[in-house]
């Protein structure tokens, strides 16, 4: 039987990869995301996917989302959290809004999704979209990364206290990954910088953290519970890279 799986931010990005891969796969998909045009046009060149324009961080309407879910599929068996924003700041040039808004999404916009979506399932798998920012100390990312940060901790303290309902949640934890965002925060500097940092030296691709997510949610993961999965070509591990010449 296919799955019927709940995907935030799946209109572009790796969001949209994410989706791409499960319906390639059969599965069957609900995609939250902002009403506008990036979520018109997933609606227009996708057929079967229910996609509901909504703010994640309004509990309500959330609530409201996964009810017409049940209502369209009458089950869910999956939860993917991508949906995030994020920013390149200094610390000093940070403002409290700022951090607010990013962890009002990140965070409580996930919690939202996924409070509301464990009420339906009767077992399954949770897979949050965090980063290696909320791993690593990385300049720049003092809100992105403590939204990130919390975003793991929450992914594991869900997996126990869903564990027993039979709901795994783990967390996939990338790194620079070719996406519409790495392509307006990174410039060719910047890129150097991850690049010389990243032991497989270059960026990932979104259909890596694709098939990984899809893995998750799966049961070939069916003994995987609470673990934040690094898919960064090794950037979260390394350490002395090279031999001085």
């Amino acid at each position: 039987m296919e799955k019927v799986v709940v995907l935030t931010g799946g209109a572009s990005g790796i969001g949209r990869g994410i989706l791409d891969e499960a319906i390639a796969r059969g599965w069957r998909c609900a995609v939250f995301d902002l009403p506008g045009s990036g979520l018109e046009a997933l609606r227009t060149k996708t057929e079967g996917v229910l996609c509901i324009g909504i703010d994640i961080t309004v509990e309500a309407d959330v609530r409201a989302a996964i009810e017409k879910v049940m209502e369209h599929f009458g089950r869910i068996d999956g939860v993917v959290n991508c949906a995030g924003i994020g920013q390149n700041v200094a610390i000093e040039d940070t403002t409290s809004a700022q951090f607010l808004s990013i962890l009002n999404v990140n965070v409580v916009g996930s919690f939202n999704v996924s409070q509301a979506a464990v009420g339906r399932m009767e077992a399954g798998a949770i897979v949050n979209i965090t980063s290696v920012s909320g791993m690593q100390g990385n300049v720049g990312r003092v809100a992105y990364g403590a939204s990130k940060g919390a975003a793991n901790t929450m992914t594991r303290i869900m997996a126990v206290e869903l564990a027993s309902r039979g709901i795994r949640v783990n967390a996939i934890a990338p790194g620079p990954v070719e996406t519409p965002m790495t392509e307006r925060w990174h410039d060719a500097v910047t890129r150097q910088n991850w690049v010389s940092r990243v032991p497989l030296g270059r960026y990932g691709r979104i259909e890596e953290i694709a098939k990984m997510t899809l893995h998750l949610l799966g049961e070939d993961a069916s003994y995987v519970n609470g673990q934040i999965l690094a898919v960064d070509g090794g950037f979260s591990i390394a350490g002395l890279m090279q031999f001085d010449s």
